[in-house]
């Protein structure tokens, strides 16, 4: 009877699951990114690694996927639950205000990609139908791998969803249009085509009315059972609606998906659904990986990596160009376009949908079929790595494209110097702006000395331990030095080799505590503000206000419990003199 539980669906299911559940902790433990744990885990127990010994050892079939046409499915609900939770993170006002990117840059970005690698194939002696369905196929990316890396929020994420919104709407005309191109077509395959975006249209329509009266009432009653689980079969009976309505005109699951995440998007009950199935992002990423994983055929891979290897740099060298070039025109910067231009530039997990249309309509044969899957795969293996690769170079870009220092301006006796720009030093350069007090900052973080000169701050690349950076600022003239960064050692190692060369120098450094500042003070720094002993005392002087204790007296007692560690700090640096201590409460009202 216990024989009988076993079949293959639920094997499959719990083989990936399983694996899932591994993947998610193991790697987060050791800080590797789980997109390629999730793919490496797919080659593992996939039917091309373990699952290839099934027959010799049984016991793998419990840990491992055989069959290859059993793993599309999976990888299927994978992606109608992901396209879900990136609905959620939308809403219809903010694809509106994107409507120039989906249907702008889109189709330009979409066409001209697919036209580049058509042209390209053609030269390999690829007939055109042949080139411009795989042109077509091979333009595309991927939805399930962009979003979740580069967001929703940022220029590189908000240009990306736009471009692939298209494509995801562009699937269903594609695979019409392979089907016209077939040598043996139907004359009535243009006519299917409209009949499709017509019914679509229609079914789109309706979910968009119905949703609007009916969500609100659905999750209003699920909210008066405060039933999270409720909630959640609420959230997911929309999902599967919305799925089966889409595919039953033709269309994609997918994009019925979307649809239910921007109808639920629009309702006050928006982020109580995204708490609930924020567990379900995660997860439906890793299962497609995992699917993508188990399609990687190594054996294959191994006999024709040389060829395989310079179809996907064509196909990457060729959208790269295409989508960041687009951009460019587009008044994007350079950075977010170069950017995009990597992120986007492998093919998408629809390409192998496309790619079994074509096949099906006989543009291409199996053994070419198999040859770009396998591209396909590799290409979506390495999606991180081109999007770490973008953002260095968009980084470095940036830097290079910043405007000149302002401070540069300023003469080297009017300036002050600040070393580390956090949110410590940008508060200090702030306040420095405000007095029309000149300076110049140096971050020994790229990211940060980016964004900073993004947002107008005066801010040089450059690491302060390193004495010839120090000098390069031109410290003889300056009139402080203000050291930000949360490194204690450094701080003291710094303030002692400034102090000994520029001995009436002002030197201002941030500390962690009491203990700190006593080193710094010994090491000849003029004032130190230890940041635990001057937030405490901020956060006591509010609760007594609010307490209702009149503030003389409050700020009396900070004064008095300042004094306090001004003598701890003194004996412990074995001062002469109380130091100072410098953001006193009162100066702040």
């Amino acid at each position: 009877m216990a024989g009988e539980l076993q079949t293959d669906g639920l094997s499959n299911a719990l083989v990936i699951l399983g694996a899932a559940g591994v993947v998610i902790p193991a790697f987060a433990r050791v800080r590797i990114n789980p997109i390629v744990g999730f793919l490496l885990v797919g080659v593992l127990v996939g039917p091309f690694g373990l699952g290839s010994l099934a027959d010799s050892f049984p016991w793998l079939r419990w840990i491992t996927i055989s069959d290859v046409e059993e793993i599309s499915p999976l990888g299927d609900y994978g992606i109608i639950l992901l396209l879900f939770t990136i609905g959620l993170e939308l809403s219809f006002r903010r694809l509106w205000k994107m409507r120039r990117t989906v249907f702008g840059l889109g189709p330009a970005q979409l066409f001209g990609g697919g036209l580049l690698i058509a042209l390209g194939l053609s030269f390999l002696d690829y007939s055109w139908a042949s080139a411009i369905g795989l042109g077509l196929a091979l333009a595309l990316s991927s939805t399930a791998l962009v979003i979740p890396i580069a967001g929703t929020q940022s220029a590189v994420g908000q240009r990306a969803l736009g471009m692939l919104l298209f494509e995801d709407l562009a699937i269903v005309p594609i695979i019409f249009f392979l089907g016209a191109l077939a040598p043996k077509a139907a004359s009535g395959s243009f006519d299917g085509l409209v009949t499709v975006i017509m019914e679509g249209a229609l079914v789109v329509g309706l979910m968009l009315l119905l949703g609007r009266v009916m969500l609100p009432y659905l999750f209003g009653q699920a909210a008066r059972t405060k039933s999270p689980e409720l909630f959640l079969a609420a959230s997911l009976l929309v999902v599967i609606i919305a799925s089966l309505a889409t595919s039953a005109v033709g269309l994609s699951p997918i994009f019925g998906a979307l649809i239910a995440g921007l109808l639920i998007a629009e309702t006050d009950y928006r982020h109580e659904v995204e708490v609930i199935t924020a567990p379900f992002k995660g997860l439906a990423l890793g299962v497609f990986l995992i699917t993508i994983g188990m399609q990687i055929d190594l054996n294959f891979i191994r006999a024709n990596w040389s060829l395989l290897a310079a179809a996907i740099s064509g196909i990457i060298i060729a959208k790269s160009l295409v989508t960041g070039g687009l951009l460019k025109l587009a008044g994007a910067r350079t950075g977010t376009a170069t950017e995009t231009g990597l992120l986007m530039s492998s093919p998408s997990e629809t390409t192998l949908i496309v790619l079994a249309a074509a096949s099906a309509a006989q543009l291409i044969d199996k053994e070419t079929a198999t040859f770009w899957q396998a591209a396909t795969a590799i290409g979506l293996t390495i999606t991180p790595i081109l999007a770490r690769i973008g953002h260095d170079m968009a980084k470095r870009i940036e830097l290079r494209e910043s405007e000149p220092l302002r401070a540069e301006t300023a003469t080297p006796m009017d300036r002050a110097i600040i070393v580390g720009f956090g949110r410590v030093g940008m508060l200090i350069a702030d306040m420095l702006i405000r007095h029309e007090q000149p300076y110049i900052a140096v971050e020994a973080n790229i990211d940060a000395v980016t964004s900073a000169r993004r947002r107008g701050y005066d801010v040089m690349f450059g690491d302060v331990s390193r004495p010839e950076v120090l000098e390069k600022l031109d410290i003889a003239g300056a009139k402080a030095l203000i050291l930000t960064m949360d490194e204690p050692v450094l701080a003291a190692r710094i303030v002692k080799r400034i102090r000994f060369d520029f001995p009436d120098l002002t030197i201002i450094s941030r500390a962690r505590d009491a203990d700190h500042a006593a080193e710094l003070y010994r090491a000849g720094v003029t004032d130190a503000v230890p940041e635990t002993l001057e937030s405490s005392l901020q956060l006591s002087e509010a609760v007594l206000v609010d307490l209702g204790i009149p503030m003389g007296f409050v700020i009396a007692s900070i004064h008095e419990k300042r004094d306090e560690f001004r003598r701890i700090i003194m004996d412990q640096g074995g001062l002469d003199e109380a130091p100072k201590l410098k953001l006193q409460t009162h100066d702040l009202h």
